[in-house]
């Protein structure tokens, strides 16, 4: 676990493995090793894997509870500048996956591809506006519980009814330590509609989805599907919201076979360049 400082606030971050940056954004709840532990070990064979504790959680400090989306955007702009990260593969878990459009938008020359999983275009853009407010509200409330009344009120939303792995308690010991402010203030910053970001996607991106999702249904990944271009959906059977925890294997798959045809793909356009520039001497 390291940790840099970015306009003022405290950032701390997993990081392992050599190769192309791939930057993991977890969701508004747990921390960066609950969330992306099998993601770190498994794929830093390949990749220079990050995963930061997003501003508000794990061990990164607290924002001003006025933070929202581009506020966020622009810190991990700062956070990647920092690392020297350059170019990044970014792959957003919900909250994060919101982050990722977000930050998209503002730092499009950063980002090489994107993976969404479980991802809104924010609250108000994906879900019915009666939903989002009313999801909103709930966060606010149950920012006020105790910590394992938290856990309690957030957990079964989170996995399928079918998820059990050892996985999992490392998740849920991790609800137990959120930050108060930290979450209202990325409750608050999920509330955007983020629609008219979708078409302006120029880059290769993934979409991944558990048809047991009752956070981000499918039919929200359908709805990304269609208005991304370039976007491939992918649909993972009987695995909820959580999907880095409670199908780690399917989703480091997922990643790597998506990122590794982006490679190959690079590769035959290199070497057909290469074709015509020998050609042409």
């Amino acid at each position: 676990m390291g940790q840099v400082e970015v306009k003022g606030l405290r950032i701390a971050y997993e990081r392992a493995g050599e190769g192309p940056p791939l930057l993991l954004l977890q969701g508004f709840v747990g921390d960066a090793r609950s969330t992306w532990r099998r993601q770190i070990d498994d794929l830093s064979d390949e990749f220079t894997v990050v995963a930061w504790d997003v501003p508000g959680a794990g061990r990164s400090s607290d924002p001003p509870e006025s933070f929202r989306l581009p506020d966020y955007a622009d810190s991990l702009a700062g956070f990647v500048d920092t690392l020297g990260l350059g170019q990044v593969h970014l792959v957003g878990l919900s909250f994060g996956g919101a982050l990722a459009l977000e930050f998209y938008r503002r730092h499009r020359s950063t980002v090489m591809s994107l993976v969404l999983a479980g991802a809104y275009a924010g609250w108000v853009g994906s879900l019915p506006s009666e939903i989002a407010e009313k999801r909103l509200m709930q966060s606010l409330r149950a920012s006020q519980l105790p910590p394992t009344e938290f856990m309690a009120t957030m957990l079964p939303t989170m996995f399928s009814t079918a998820a059990l792995n050892d996985e999992l308690d490392e998740f849920v010991a991790s609800l137990t330590e959120f930050h108060p402010a930290g979450f209202r203030a990325m409750a608050r910053a999920c509330a955007v509609d983020l629609r008219d970001v979708l078409p302006q996607v120029q880059v290769p991106t993934l979409l991944l989805y558990g048809d047991k999702d009752v956070r981000a249904p499918l039919s929200v990944g359908h709805a990304l599907h269609a208005a991304i271009p370039n976007s491939k959906l992918v649909v993972m059977p009987g695995v909820g919201h959580v999907s880095s925890v409670e199908a780690a294997e399917q989703f480091n798959l997922e990643v790597r076979r998506f990122l590794r045809r982006l490679d190959d793909a690079r590769g035959c356009r290199y070497s057909t360049q290469e074709q015509r520039d020998n050609h042409d001497h």
